[in-house]
């Protein structure tokens, strides 16, 4: 079944003799797939033929109806909001010579994804393989969750690996409804990240010392090296790197790729937090009979506020992660746990230099994020 990328266009193109023009009828919804043409459509669109041909473009109305708004939680819950996916059914009606036809059989349970193609991937882009990233090496912070995006329609299986021995073998699902057709295959229970998320999630008390950190410094708790997926593409192998950054605080964003997949990619090395304000400011009277007070501002501010930003540095990663980079800065949603919350955040960087091993050696990128929001709380 052919999918819909929304963050590209969707062409649906046809020609009869002597047709004039056509209606499309667009139903989009989630749950499962229906089996036969229920009505109701969201949207009717009408053109009219040009050399007996008509082409409609669809993706842009489809997009509006995926929330993707990521809260941390990669399993999603019904209503949260998190969904990159939906279904889609449409159907046409031709005017031959001005006269109304037989609707034609309608297109159903198509599968829209919070994705995009390359211009060199021509139109209506699909990528229908199981592995819904670009990179084969994963790099990740040793004592945080591995979580492997996979389309459940096109993917059997995904076995988890540590030196050789399998520790854990997820297969594919049945029933299943369209906000969980990607998959985020992981050795972690729910969705916790790390040993202080799992201590609280089991109803207990994080203590934070010394000690502990030193115990988390030099225990690999998620100790995964090699994952195997076995999908329509092939077989493809994983290998995972599990990085101990004991200097500076690894930071995670987390990233819509452009398979429309949560993906995340670890920051490991030193990170600077600043602050920029903006301030209207007006002139005031302070005049009071024929005097004025020293001390009264005659400059006053009407608003201010501030908006932090972080610049993160990559740590070391292997020349076949520049393609992720690319799609980080590609991506119109992008999210960083911070101070254990998820928060929205914008990438600031407007260009990208691609580095490579053969002349720059070492490959760090470093990348300037800002808070989505401001720092006053001024949501009224």
């Amino acid at each position: 079944m052919s999918k819909i990328n929304v963050r590209s266009p969707y062409f649906i193109y046809f020609k009869d003799i002597n047709l004039t023009s056509a209606t499309l009828e667009i139903r989009i919804y989630e749950g499962f797939a229906e089996t036969s043409w229920q009505g109701s459509p969201q949207y009717t669109l009408t053109s009219t033929a040009v050399g007996n041909r008509i082409t409609f473009e669809i993706a842009e109305l489809i997009k509006d109806y995926i929330p993707a708004k990521f809260n941390g939680n990669y399993l999603g819950t019904a209503g949260s909001g998190d969904d990159t996916t939906i279904y889609v059914d449409y159907r046409i009606t031709k005017y031959i010579s001005n006269v109304a036809q037989t609707p034609d059989a309608p297109v159903l349970g198509l599968r829209g994804f919070y994705g995009y193609g390359y211009f060199e991937d021509g139109s209506n882009p699909q990528q229908l393989q199981g592995l819904l990233q670009s990179n084969t090496t994963i790099l990740k912070s040793d004592d945080d969750a591995l979580r492997v995006p996979v389309d459940n329609e096109n993917t059997t299986s995904v076995a988890f690996l540590s030196k050789g021995e399998q520790i854990y073998v997820w297969t594919a699902l049945t029933g299943l409804k369209i906000r969980d057709q990607i998959q985020y295959v992981s050795t972690a229970a729910k969705d916790v990240d790390n040993y202080r998320e799992r201590v609280i999630d089991s109803g207990g008390t994080f203590e934070d010392n010394p000690c502990i950190q030193e115990f988390l410094r030099n225990e690999t708790i998620y100790s995964v090296d090699e994952v195997i997926i076995n999908a329509v593409e092939g077989v493809t192998v994983l290998n995972i790197e599990n990085i101990e950054e004991c200097k500076y605080t690894p930071y995670k964003l987390t990233f819509i790729n452009k398979f429309g997949a949560y993906q995340d990619l670890w920051m490991f090395k030193n990170s600077k937090l600043a602050m920029t304000t903006e301030k209207d400011k007006y002139k005031s009277n302070i005049l009071n009979n024929g005097t004025y007070k020293t001390y009264n501002a005659q400059v006053r501010l009407l608003t201010k506020n501030a908006n932090q930003r972080l610049t993160l540095n990559s740590g070391y990663y292997p020349e076949s992660n520049n393609e992720v980079f690319k799609q980080l800065f590609l991506s119109d949603k992008v999210w960083i746990e911070y101070k254990n919350k998820t928060l929205a955040v914008n990438i600031e960087n407007n260009n990208i230099n691609y580095k490579t091993s053969l002349t720059d050696s070492l490959i760090n990128y470093t990348i300037n994020v800002s808070f989505a929001f401001d720092t006053i709380n001024n949501i009224r």
